[in-house]
């Protein structure tokens, strides 16, 4: 993301412990461009899916049409959840990154948010 992005930062915590974060921005014609930053080293299960469910919570996110995602490379956890919670998801490796570029699902569209098995996302 460039300077001029207007971004809000996302941070998943275990405990008092940072264990994930990302940078979401809102470009022209709802275009959202996020980068997920989870930490160095162990993290917990479940906190890089979590991570992506607080960035596909976000106000910008939920009212845009399309989703730029930059995930380190080898991020599983991630990429899957961005599977699931996008439509048309295309991925590439970029360096040491892998690039996903999505459409965003509608807000009515009423399987945004569920997991696998139809249970519902949010905690």
């Amino acid at each position: 993301m460039t300077s001029n992005d207007k971004s809000r930062r996302v941070e998943v915590k275990d405990g008092d412990q940072l264990v994930a974060a990302a940078e979401v921005a809102e470009h022209a014609e709802g275009i959202v461009r996020t980068s997920l930053l989870p930490t160095a080293g162990h993290t917990p299960p479940g906190s890089r899916a979590s991570l992506v469910d607080a960035v596909m919570d976000q106000p910008e996110v939920k009212s845009g049409s399309r989703l730029e995602a930059t995930v380190p490379l080898g991020d599983a956890e991630s990429l899957e959840r961005l599977r699931e919670r996008t439509e048309d998801a295309v991925t590439r490796p970029a360096g040491s990154t892998a690039l996903v570029d999505a459409n965003l699902p509608s807000a009515g569209d009423s399987t945004a948010g569920q997991a696998p098995g139809g249970e519902s996302s949010a905690s």
